[in-house]
């Protein structure tokens, strides 16, 4: 299938690992360009020699106004066309585990850099009258998950923002959309492994067991497939999608919406 985004230009988050490293790979593989962005400097490197006309990369925190300052002034003589907003997520932990000034931290690092780099990057779309915008946030916004409260509480606000900014921006051929992937072959979920064998007094083994057992599917997802989600919510081909919730469990959201 051709998803015509063939030398179009994206910007995907958190490259260097995970989520962020399949969508980049996956782009790179059907030919559009990349800006990637992640703080480790090596991992970007192994991706630009594996597509040297394809990717780009700027090593630094996404999460930083300075790096949103880099990223304009990449973009000042090229058509941007999509963006994928990622970046890890706050500490593990249930209420009595977190501080006030981990509650602060977290609407730092889990919503307010999303609004303030949307908010610069909105109006390079708006120039070109089209766009795609996805965050990759959790399943925790559909169903909370246990010793995520910040997860649980902060992403759901960046589904909020994303559903009002789709209404207004709409008409202008810019989609909003969110994917909500739950138990992914990832390091994001190693240290849930591990915060679960700390609380349960288990084996790492037998947390990762434990959180394979709530999955219809059985096993964890595969962040390769993901993007292959993600790319096409990227693409010109989802036009007729925004505002909306995508998960990627493997049948784990037991709610109807």
């Amino acid at each position: 299938m051709d998803l015509k985004i063939k030398n179009n230009y994206f910007i995907v988050g958190g490259a260097g690992s995970g989520f962020g490293k399949s969508v980049a790979i996956t782009l790179a593989g059907e030919g559009a360009k990349v800006l990637a962005i992640a703080r480790t400097q090596s991992n970007l490197e192994k991706l630009k020699n594996k597509y040297p006309e394809n990717i780009d990369f700027i090593a630094a925190d996404i999460t930083n106004e300075k790096t949103h300052l880099e990223i304009l002034e990449y973009f000042k003589n090229k058509t941007l066309s999509g963006i994928f907003i990622n970046a890890g997520g706050p500490p593990a932990g249930g209420f009595n585990d977190i501080s006030m000034e981990q509650w602060d931290d977290a609407w730092k690092s889990v919503v307010r850099w999303k609004i303030a780099l949307t908010k610069r990057l909105v109006p390079l779309l708006k120039q070109n009258q089209y766009g795609r915008i996805l965050f990759l946030e959790s399943v925790s916004v559909k169903q909370p998950v246990a010793n995520l409260i910040l997860s649980n509480a902060l992403r759901t606000a960046v589904v909020g923002f994303a559903k009002t900014l789709s209404q207004e921006i709409m008409p202008e051929g810019i989609t909003v959309n969110v994917m909500a992937p739950g138990y992914h072959a990832t390091a994001a979920m190693e240290r849930l492994f591990i915060k679960k064998s700390e609380v349960n007094g288990i084996s790492v083994e037998e947390a990762k067991k434990d959180f394979e057992k709530e999955i219809p599917s059985g096993k964890m997802g595969n962040p390769d497939l993901l993007a292959t989600l993600a790319v096409w919510l990227l693409s010109p081909l989802s036009e007729y999608v925004t505002g909306e919730t995508i998960t990627h469990s493997g049948g784990i959201v037991k709610g109807l919406l």
